[in-house]
């Protein structure tokens, strides 16, 4: 449980347990999105929208979750309010920004927990900590009341240990998510196809070996030529946008080095960078959708690698590819989930799906069925 938790509480009622990252504004608490320069923040005056749902729903809210500072980091290490140990391998990082969400969920301290993902904040932690982890559809579910207030990237989404309490989570944080048309679609075979990326052998022979478990072991092999420069269009959006945000704060002296010296560096891009990215984006996206109007699924590992040790991770700055196979899509905004898998050398290895724009129930029929079919025929 070890700096899981920034805050404890206990908000609403009913059994279901959930514990939400300090991005998000729950009324009469400061949000402090893991950073000391926000200790001298007001109190949030409201809810965000998604803990009216939440509440609303029967739930009872027991925490708020610590994170990579300002959500600007990849590996979860936060020396300000400490990083949060990986529950199910304490030697490997956590992973960012969502560390406490995914951990928390990982420990089996709540049955469900939110967090944000702008570049892969929601996937890289669920792969660290080998649990489910689905960043929907831009916009598809609320983002009043999250910091930053203004993002082309972010989408707030849940993690789980299995489907069926994700499933149940979209449905608390997104009033529009059909949980019956997921149950008719999970019984549908998906047409899929493998997104050919660079990956480590221990990653790829773990997602083949799931796949032919699945009975996908002939799923055609396709390769998008604007994948890598759909990665740093992103990280050039994600820099631009977040120095807007959250750029003055290093002037206070309390922002710690790894993120103050990323915002800084952050600070250099340029508008004319924007305008190149977001033309990349325009085209990334139809590359996506074309293929998506081929096929039900994209598939493709989660991480390039197995995570890094908390010990070898300190530069976060030399691990950002870790999220070149999830970034792209924050780019794209279309819906992702990362199912859990573990390697022959019982390291944590994440199965991306991906499915079209505001087809996120589709996108959990296919992970059921794919875990389904994979377990009956392990």
């Amino acid at each position: 449980m070890d700096n899981i938790f920034c805050k404890k509480m206990a908000l609403g009622s009913g059994e279901t347990k959930v514990a939400v990252k300090d991005s998000i504004h729950i009324q009469g608490f400061q949000t402090l999105a893991g950073s000391q320069s926000l200790l001298n923040s007001d109190k949030a005056k409201h809810n965000a929208e998604i803990i009216d749902l939440i509440i609303k729903n029967n739930c009872q809210i027991v925490g708020k979750t610590n994170l990579h500072e300002l959500a600007f980091g990849i590996t979860g290490i936060n020396h300000f309010t400490g990083t949060p140990i990986n529950p199910k391998f304490p030697e490997l990082i956590p992973g960012g920004s969502s560390s406490g969400s995914a951990a928390a969920v990982a420990a089996k301290l709540v049955d469900f927990s939110i967090g944000t993902d702008t570049g892969g904040s929601i996937r890289m932690p669920a792969a660290c900590c080998n649990i489910f982890g689905l960043k929907p559809t831009f916009g598809r579910v609320s983002r009043k009341g999250v910091l930053p207030e203004q993002t082309s990237l972010d989408c707030v989404g849940p993690f789980a240990n299995d489907l069926p309490t994700l499933i149940q989570a979209m449905q608390i944080i997104d009033p529009s998510f059909n949980g019956e048309l997921v149950q008719t679609l999970s019984g549908q075979a998906p047409k899929l196809v493998v997104l050919d990326v660079s990956a480590t052998d221990e990653v790829w022979q773990t997602v083949k070996m799931f796949l032919n478990a699945a009975g996908f072991e002939h799923a055609p092999h396709v390769q998008v030529e604007l994948f890598d420069e759909a990665y740093r269009a992103g990280m050039q959006i994600i820099n631009y946008e977040t120095w807007q945000a959250f750029g003055e704060l290093v002037a206070t002296g309390d922002v710690a080095p790894d993120v103050a010296n990323r915002l800084l560096k952050a600070s250099e891009t340029t508008l004319d960078e924007v305008a190149v990215a977001n033309q990349i984006r325009d085209k990334f996206k139809q590359a996506i959708d074309d293929l998506l109007n081929q096929y039900d699924a994209v598939v493709l590992p989660t991480l390039p690698q197995i995570p890094p040790k908390v010990a070898d991770a300190e530069n976060t700055v030399a691990f950002l590819n870790m999220t070149a196979l999830i970034r792209p899509f924050n780019l794209s905004g279309h819906p992702a989930i990362t199912l859990p898998l573990l390697s022959e050398q019982y390291n944590p290895v994440g199965l991306q799906i991906v499915t079209k724009n505001h087809t996120d129930e589709q996108l959990c029929a296919i992970a059921t069925y794919l875990s389904c079919a994979a377990l009956k025929n392990s």
